[in-house]
């Protein structure tokens, strides 16, 4: 079923999956940010993945102030989508990863539609990201969702605004 994805707030129940398909189908780097550990998926890499999303499990009203969600398909995880509160009132910024065998399905941009919907349902009028113009599945995600894009210093930065028609990705 290619684009169909329901989206799961990371908890308990879900975060071996997602750490199991991170492990599995992407570089620790793409996931998370990095940490003193050895290279690879090793045991305190694996630990210190469980730890940065545990410290997200109270959502945007939480210490991080993020919202992560496991991307589901096929009743199986296959990546992370995220937001965060900005210091600007009703921005959050988000990023996500997909496994690599969920890639080029279209689950990216299903992924990202179900983002917009919940931003706006969380009162959010503005979606951005930042992501690299070589990175041609996020840049055609971002595109399919109606993002303004703009380069600058070498990053793409993008900016969805949710106070009309959410755009049809």
């Amino acid at each position: 079923m290619t684009g169909a994805v329901r989206l799961e707030p990371v908890d308990e129940c879900n975060l071996e999956p997602l750490l199991s398909v991170a492990a599995a189908e992407a570089e620790p780097e793409d996931v998370m940010p990095p940490v003193e550990a050895p290279a690879g998926w090793s045991l305190a890499r694996r630990d210190a993945f469980r730890e940065f999303h545990r410290a997200s499990f109270g959502g945007l009203d939480g210490p991080t102030r993020t919202l992560m969600y496991a991307i589901v398909s096929g009743g199986e995880v296959v990546g992370m989508v995220r937001m965060a509160r900005c210091d600007e009132p009703g921005t959050v910024e988000t990023g996500m990863w997909l496994g690599r065998s969920a890639r080029g399905r279209g689950l990216g941009a299903a992924a990202l539609r179900e983002l917009l919907k919940a931003a706006a349902a969380a009162g959010m009028n503005t979606v951005v990201a930042e992501t690299t113009p070589g990175n041609q599945g996020a840049v055609s995600v971002l595109r399919k969702c109606g993002a303004e894009l703009r380069e600058k210093g070498g990053k793409l930065h993008a900016r969805i605004c949710l106070d009309s028609v959410l755009p049809a990705c």
